[in-house]
């Protein structure tokens, strides 16, 4: 075990006139990210690559509070150190920091008035080219008593970033908005959600509800609905069947749930004489933005198919696959869960998972690699494939995560929205179009990536090529 980092302060008396310290540190996205967060300073300068481009410093920079920040670190974990009280400080800034950049702070007492333990320093920043970037003075009370303990352990922070789905949101630029039949957006969030992919230019909305019901949400939202269709039904299950129905005459080419329940969308949706079935098994989709992990994760079924059948589950593998293709993010590493990662019979799932993969090896599943059983564990972690002995394409860097029941789906999306930060965007795919599923509980980004997903993927398969980056 690593010994414990030790702090030791210097005191009023033990400072002489000159001494001066040192640190280094350098300058990450992360770290300017995290002082944005932190301080609530989210000037586009500092986050914004496009608009930084355009001002005076020609790309983002850090934060000035962020440098000057470092000379606060050197004179309360160093010198005089703990037990320092800051009593001001003037800083002037020379040039900018960049992610990169390797800032040197180096403090230096000029001044001590032993009436109130005053010590004055002199403050200086410089770049690893040997640049000044801030210089300044400090004035602090220094410590009276000596202090010599273990540091204090500091919690470990990262910036949650959603980046997979700003691309995929961003993709929807190369394409034309999508017609979409909403059914029944009845509710604030629902309505909202909607507005917001139209105000994007990812879908063009057709609103299905009642139309009295619909302009008195709008009003309570402060939303308007000029230039938006509506399509006036008398109750929710109308608006599901209507909604449908456009679908089948082309006039749609999505479909989004607003407030009604999803059991009531998803029966027109499934009804053999006027729904939108083919001869795939409908199924469900979660795109996950995961912030510890690389890449999208598709989570399926995890909403549709309660104890999904092999024949069923094969149905499960292809539309996600399919799903992946479409929105352009090339061939899947697909991982077919279990508990354990070798077949027994005592878990029918593990044979299921073995059969899948041969089904694959066989072409009755194409587009992606398979592998399974795996356990979760060894699905994403290379390390914990690399400990099992598990050397495959797949493990440790899967990108569909196939789960054995809708339960187990269900569990595993909301543990990793929950307890590791994630959002959760929906779709159900095997129908004749995409449809959107969104939940009062998602945030605005989750919706605007559901729609995003659901568009994309229609315009794969219109024009037969995903979108463009």
């Amino acid at each position: 075990m690593a010994e414990r980092a030790t702090i030791e302060n210097r005191t009023f008396e033990e400072i002489a006139i000159g001494e001066s310290a040192s640190l280094e540190k350098a300058i990450t996205r992360e770290d300017i990210e995290l002082y944005a967060a932190v301080s609530g300073d989210a000037n586009p300068t500092h986050l914004d690559e496009e608009f930084a481009a355009k001002s005076p410093f020609k790309g983002v920079v850090a934060h000035g509070m962020l440098t000057a920040g470092l000379i606060s670190n050197l004179l309360g974990n160093k010198l005089p150190g703990a037990g320092t009280i800051y009593l001001g400080q003037d800083l002037r800034f020379h040039r900018p920091v960049r992610a990169g950049d390797v800032v040197t702070v180096t403090v230096t007492a000029k001044e001590k008035r032993p009436e109130k333990r005053i010590v004055v320093f002199d403050c200086r920043c410089t770049n690893q080219r040997g640049e000044v970037v801030l210089t300044g003075t400090a004035e602090v009370i220094a410590p009276k008593d000596k202090v010599r303990q273990p540091a204090p352990s500091l919690p470990e922070v990262t910036v949650r970033r959603h980046e997979k789905y700003e691309r995929l949101i961003e993709r929807t630029r190369g394409i034309p908005p999508i017609p979409c039949a909403v059914a029944h957006p009845c509710e604030k969030s629902a309505l909202e959600g909607a507005l917001l992919a139209a105000e994007r230019g990812i879908i063009v909305p057709i609103l299905v509800a009642p139309i009295a019901k619909l302009r008195r949400i709008a009003e309570e939202a402060r939303r308007s609905l000029e230039g938006f269709e509506i399509v006036d039904v008398p109750h929710s299950h109308a608006a599901a069947a209507k909604a449908v129905e456009l679908v089948r005459a082309g006039k749609a080419q999505l479909l989004m749930k607003g407030s009604l329940h999803t059991d009531e969308l998803m029966a027109e949706v499934v009804a053999r004489e006027t729904g939108l079935r083919t001869e795939r098994r409908i199924s469900h989709v979660f795109i996950m933005d995961v912030p510890t992990y690389p890449d999208p994760l598709f989570i399926t079924d995890a909403a549709i198919n309660i104890f999904p059948d092999l024949e069923t589950k094969r149905d499960i593998v292809q539309n996600a696959i399919d799903l992946h293709i479409g929105l352009g993010l090339g061939e899947p590493r697909v991982a077919i869960l279990s508990a354990v990662e070798t077949v027994t019979p005592k878990i029918p799932g593990t044979i299921e998972a073995a059969a899948l993969c041969k089904m694959a090896e066989r072409g009755q599943i194409t587009g992606g690699l398979l592998d399974g059983p795996l356990a979760l564990d060894n699905a994403i972690s290379v390390e914990a494939a690399e400990m099992k002995g598990i050397r495959s394409a797949v493990a440790g860097r899967a990108q569909i995560l196939v789960v054995p029941d809708l339960e187990a789906g269900n569990m595993l999306a909301k543990n990793l929205s929950f307890l590791a930060g994630a959002d959760a965007a929906g779709v159900v795919l095997g129908a004749r179009v995409p449809i959107i599923l969104t939940s009062r509980a998602d945030n605005a980004r989750t919706r605007l990536a559901s729609a995003a997903v659901a568009a994309l993927y229609a315009h794969a398969r219109m024009t037969g090529k995903p979108a463009a980056e």
